[in-house]
C-alpha cells in the first residue's frame, strides 16, 4: 500500500494525514467502543494522524467512545491530533443550541475535554455560523481558548467566505489567532464552496481544509444503485433528509457514470472518489468514515488510486460529472 502522505494544515506549521478519521453518524449509532478500538487502531495504523469529531455528535456520546478508544489504544500524545466542533449544543436551553456565545464556547470546550479525556484538543471548529453573536466576540473567545492552551488551533465548518473573511479581518485587527482551517462538505457532486467559493482565500489567509462527506454519505460508493440497503447510513432513522437529497435521479445517473470510469480503471468507486478529493491540493485532509473494519482498510487502499487519476481520467470524471 502507498505510504500515507501528510499536508500541512494550510498555512499552519502542523501537518495532517492525507487520509484521516471521523466519527460522525457512525460512532454509538453503528459503533461501539469495541469497533471503534478497532477501527481506529486501524486507521492509526496506516499512518492516519488526524481524528475528527464533534460536540453534537449522538450527543456527545462519540466523543465519549473516541476518548475511551484512545485512552484504551496508549498511542503517544503527540503522534496525533484531535478535533471536535461546537455550536449545535447538547444541553437545551436559549444560551446553549445553535450558538457560539461566549459563555457556551469556554463551558463546551472543557466539556467536551473531559468527554475525550484530552487536556487539550488540537484543533476546534465552529460548526456554523452564528449571525446571533457579534464576531468580535467569538473572535475574541476562540482566541483565549487557544491562548489558554486549551486548544492549538481554531477554524470554521460550512461557514460562506464573507464570513471567514469577517472573522479573519478582526483578527488581524486585534492580533488575535486567525482562523487556520474550514471544514467544508467536499466530493464529486458537491465542488463550488472548495473550487470556487474559497478559492480567493487559499494564500491570502493561509487557509486549510479537513473536508467531510468525500463519499457523498456512501453515494459515491455505488451501494445505493439497486435501492436503501437496511445497514446503510441512508436507513438510519433520523436520516430520511439524507436519503432523499442522495438519490436523486441526476445524482443516480451521474454515479452510473463514474462507475463505469472506476470498472475501466480496475477500481471500486469509493477509492476512486476518494482519491479525487485527495488529488485536490487544497484539500489538507480527506475524512473518511467507516462503520466495519473493513471499510477502514478499503478507504486508505485509496492512496493507491491517486497515481491512476491522470489528466484525462479527470477530464473523463468532469463529463460524468456535467
Amino acid at each position: 500500500m502507498t505510504e500515507m502522505p501528510y499536508r500541512r494544515l494550510g498555512s499552519a506549521g502542523v501537518k495532517v494525514s492525507l487520509l484521516s478519521f471521523g466519527s460522525w453518524v457512525t460512532f454509538d449509532t453503528q459503533v461501539d467502543d469495541d469497533l471503534a478500538i478497532s477501527c481506529l487502531d486501524a486507521a492509526y495504523q496506516a499512518g492516519v494522524n488526524f481524528f475528527d469529531n464533534a460536540e453534537a455528535y449522538a450527543g456527545g456520546e462519540s466523543e465519549a467512545i473516541m476518548g475511551r478508544a484512545i485512552n484504551q489504544l496508549g498511542w503517544p500524545r503527540h503522534s496525533y491530533l484531535i478535533s471536535t466542533k461546537f455550536f449545535f449544543g447538547i444541553h437545551d436551553g436559549p444560551n446553549t443550541r445553535s450558538t457560539l456565545n461566549r459563555k457556551y464556547l469556554l463551558e463546551a470546550v472543557e466539556q467536551s475535554a473531559e468527554r475525550l479525556q484530552h487536556d487539550v484538543i488540537d484543533l476546534i471548529f465552529c460548526h456554523r455560523a452564528d449571525p446571533e453573536t457579534p464576531m468580535e466576540e467569538l473572535v475574541h473567545t476562540m482566541h483565549e481558548i487557544v491562548s489558554s492552551g486549551r486548544a492549538y488551533y481554531w477554524g470554521t465548518s460550512e461557514w460562506s467566505a464573507a464570513e471567514l473573511r469577517e472573522a479573519w479581518d478582526i483578527a488581524e485587527k486585534y492580533g488575535l489567532h486567525k482562523p487556520q482551517m474550514e471544514q467544508p462538505q467536499y466530493n464529486m457532486l458537491a465542488r463550488e464552496r472548495v473550487e470556487v467559493e474559497y478559492e480567493p482565500l487559499y494564500d491570502s489567509m493561509g487557509l486549510g481544509t479537513t473536508i467531510w462527506s468525500p463519499l457523498s454519505s456512501g453515494l459515491l460508493t455505488g451501494k445505493y444503485r439497486d435501492g436503501v440497503p437496511d445497514d446503510s447510513r441512508a436507513a438510519l432513522k433520523g436520516y430520511e433528509w439524507l436519503r432523499d437529497l442522495m438519490l436523486s435521479d441526476d445524482n443516480m445517473t451521474k454515479v452510473a457514470k463514474l462507475q463505469q470510469i472506476a470498472d475501466d480503471l480496475e477500481v471500486p468507486l469509493a477509492q476512486l472518489a476518494l482519491a479525487w478529493c485527495a488529488s485536490n491540493p487544497r484539500v489538507s485532509t480527506v475524512i473518511t468514515g467507516a462503520s466495519k473494519l473493513s471499510q477502514v482498510e478499503q478507504n486508505m487502499a485509496a492512496l493507491d488510486v491517486l497515481e491512476l487519476l491522470t489528466p484525462e481520467v479527470k477530464t473523463r470524471i468532469d463529463e460524468a460529472l456535467s
